[in-house]
């Protein structure tokens, strides 16, 4: 079997351990709420009580109906805290938002981690810090900033090429060329792929590849049409993007050179998509 950029040693986890946020946020196993479930769920209760007893939540969601009409992806994100809503409403408002494709980890300065989670509503994100339970809110935007600072903030610029090991074939020329594009990167830049499925490179170098650009803080799991694991690496601007088949076995192994890499991404058409959506859940339930 071809060695993947990140493969878990026998027996291990996978490099990716991401739990939902909310109340299961340490049993990933139930699975996320869907949009039609979170509807379900809605439709059971009575509107002109849930408006009555959650005038908070109510207000909260028709400000994230009108914000998420004008956000775009490459505008700033837009944050939205949580701390005003009493557990009725915390809870209404994680059966509207579901939990959706994208979710992750970011590790902080401080060794606490970050739980990222993207609603059903794509570009409406729920992001909790492990270090407070206060520090729960939600976020508009293409991704979390948290996530764009991280990538900036603790990686590092430029990397050294060490003596190369007996046994490797083609890493020191797929160093050169990472090294090469990830200092020339700037934002608005194209982004920029190394397809490992298709270069032959062995253990030897995957190996020393890993070694020389390590892991990075950020790890990001999509699960829209299969499974896809975004890994930051120890080097800025440069990130691991593994696809999986139902199998867990990689079908697709690739380095990308830029910024976050659009396979974890809310585009324009995601908010647009949102706002409707959300302001349909509003009309049907809360009016």
């Amino acid at each position: 079997m071809k060695v993947g950029f990140w493969d878990a040693p026998e027996g291990a986890e996978q490099p990716v351990s991401v739990f939902p946020i909310g109340e299961e946020s340490l049993n990933a196993s139930k699975g996320s709420l869907t949009a039609a479930g979170a509807l379900a769920k809605l439709a059971t209760l009575d509107s002109v009580e849930l408006a009555e007893r959650c005038p908070n939540a109510v207000a909260l969601l028709s400000k994230i109906a009108q914000a998420i009409a004008g956000q775009k992806a490459d505008a700033p994100t837009q944050l939205f805290r949580l701390a005003n809503l009493n557990e009725l409403e915390s809870k209404l408002i994680a059966d509207v938002l579901g939990e959706g494709e994208v979710g992750g980890v970011v590790a902080l300065p401080d060794g606490s981690l970050a739980q990222i989670q993207e609603s059903v509503l794509a570009g409406i994100w729920r992001v909790r810090l492990e270090t407070d339970a206060a520090s729960e809110y939600l976020e508009l935007g293409a991704i979390p900033e948290i996530v764009k600072r991280a990538a900036a903030d603790l990686t590092s610029a430029d990397f050294e090429i060490g003596p190369v090991p007996e046994g490797a074939m083609n890493v020191l020329p797929v160093l050169a060329e990472i090294r090469e594009r990830a200092l020339a990167w700037r934002p608005g830049m194209r982004s920029q792929i190394i397809n490992f499925t298709l270069l032959p490179m062995s253990p030897v170098d995957m190996s020393f590849l890993q070694d020389t650009i390590r892991n990075g803080p950020i790890q990001l799991v999509s699960r829209g049409y299969g499974t896809c694991r975004v890994l930051s690496t120890g080097i800025r601007n440069v990130w691991s993007v593994q696809f999986f088949n139902a199998m867990d076995t990689i079908i697709l192994d690739t380095l990308e050179v830029g910024g976050v890499p659009t396979v974890a991404l809310a585009a324009d058409e995601d908010f647009e998509d949102s706002a409707e959506r959300l302001q349909e859940i509003i009309e049907a339930y809360f009016k």
